[in-house]
């Protein structure tokens, strides 16, 4: 086996919330308000639910997603969705992009060119876009441990500035508001994708769908409560805070003796921001191998970064543009890949264990 359930499970819970700490906060918070919660409640319980049902496939057969469709639509229908699913990762991969080139710009080296603070990121882009699901789960290994120490200093140091009463009356917000952060946010949900294509490449084992449906639900138990605690600190003008996570320590008292300590925090949740980025230029190069037959990940690896680089420096001046599409359109995408294709697996032929 290729990955174990252990590394999922850390997947689905530090990679769920590092991928929410920068800009998703100030959109549900521009779109919502104080009842921001309610539409982060909305996807978490929908993508829990896909989870869930993506993870209990798993027990049934022992096939990969790839030979389930081959053994019901034939090669060419398996490789023809697996392609459509490599451009979907790749959709995946540029929102993120955008925010962690305009994050380490604006809090590590404001001073220096933003494209000239980022470009090297695809140097580890291209190395690590090459490697397999094995490597996947070392990097969640090495990365949870991380995530886990300094998303509680980032806690620790904001929560005694919350003011809770930021988030009442809670439900006054229009339900069309509430309705509207959930659907304008939903393309950055696609965990159940993640399980897709783990799939067959990890033993399971008996309570394993639990195990990794409640690391789903305790990271999105995190992300509520970061939300909380972000607009219990900014209240109405939370919308113009970005890069959440840099902001809700400002406020912590020691900061006017030592200083930004919090940047050993932010610093080491970058490390897991861009595992977690990287794992969808991964997950597409594994895809576009099984669509084309061609078994050569490196050259693939540096395609799918040729890309990402080029919309990178052609849009450098345009990601309010490029958000502003992803939210009105690209819930249709994500409706179709982590909702309807997850679910939809249940109908394809599978042998079920004995």
């Amino acid at each position: 086996m290729k990955i174990s359930v252990r590394q999922i499970c850390f997947i689905l819970f530090a990679y769920t919330v590092a991928t929410r700490l920068l800009l998703y906060p100030n959109m549900l918070s521009y779109i919502a308000g104080r009842d921001l919660l309610f539409s982060a409640l909305i996807d978490f319980g929908v993508q829990s639910i896909v989870v869930w049902a993506v993870a209990y496939l798993c027990s049934k057969t022992d096939k990969t997603f790839f030979g389930l469709l081959k053994d019901t639509l034939g090669e060419i229908g398996a490789r023809i969705i697996y392609g459509l699913f490599a451009a979907f990762f790749v959709l995946s991969a540029i929102v993120p992009m955008f925010e962690q080139k305009l994050y380490v710009h604006a809090i590590f080296y404001d001073n220096v060119p933003p494209l000239t603070v980022f470009l090297p990121f695809f140097f580890f882009s291209v190395y690590a876009g090459c490697k397999g699901f094995g490597n996947i789960g070392r990097a969640a290994d090495i990365c949870f441990p991380i995530f886990v120490v300094s998303i509680a200093f980032v806690f620790a140091m904001s929560v005694v500035e919350t003011d809770v009463t930021n988030l009442l009356p809670i439900a006054r917000t229009p339900a069309k508001d509430i309705f509207g952060g959930a659907l304008s946010t939903a393309y950055r949900f696609v965990e159940p994708c993640y399980l897709l294509m783990f799939m067959g490449h990890f033993r399971y084992k008996k309570h394993d769908a639990l195990k990794i449906t409640l690391s789903y639900v305790a990271g999105a138990l995190l992300v509520l409560g970061f939300l909380a605690v972000f607009y219990g600190i900014y209240g109405e003008i939370s919308a113009s805070r970005q890069f959440a996570v840099s902001k809700v320590s400002l406020y912590f008292p020691a900061m006017d003796i030592v200083g930004r300590i919090d940047l050993i925090a932010l610093y080491a949740l970058e490390t897991v921001m861009l595992f977690a980025l990287v794992l969808n230029v991964q997950l597409a190069v594994h895809c576009f191998c099984k669509c084309s037959g061609w078994n050569c990940p490196e050259a693939l690896s540096l395609g799918v970064n040729l890309v990402l680089v080029t919309l990178l420096i052609t849009l450098d001046h345009y990601f309010h543009g490029v958000q502003e599409f992803f939210s009105q359109w690209l819930w249709i995408a994500a409706v179709i890949f982590a909702v309807v294709a997850p679910l939809s697996a249940w109908a394809l032929r599978r042998r079920d264990k004995i």
